[in-house]
């Protein structure tokens, strides 16, 4: 379920030419704080996947609701 999730926000990804050789630019629409730069889109993409996994890790840690991307979620239930 992680796996299908992790793909599904790489999908909803957003990428940008930096200027002037500087690179590029990966964010995700709806998953605060998730960005990441490259020397090449593929740079930025492999980067950007990294932050995400640690972005779900910590978010579930924390009990955070994780938004859903294309119809997949992922619920944090409480240990009480």
């Amino acid at each position: 379920m992680i796996q299908e999730y992790l793909q599904k926000a790489m999908q909803a990804a957003n990428y940008e030419i930096l200027e002037e050789d500087e690179g590029f630019y990966g964010s995700i629409s709806g998953a605060a704080g998730v960005w990441a730069t490259g020397s090449t889109l593929e740079e930025c993409r492999q980067e950007l996947l990294e932050v995400l996994e640690e972005w779900v890790l910590i978010g579930v840690a924390m009990g955070h609701e994780l938004p859903e991307f294309d119809g997949v979620s992922l619920k944090v239930e409480s240990v009480a």
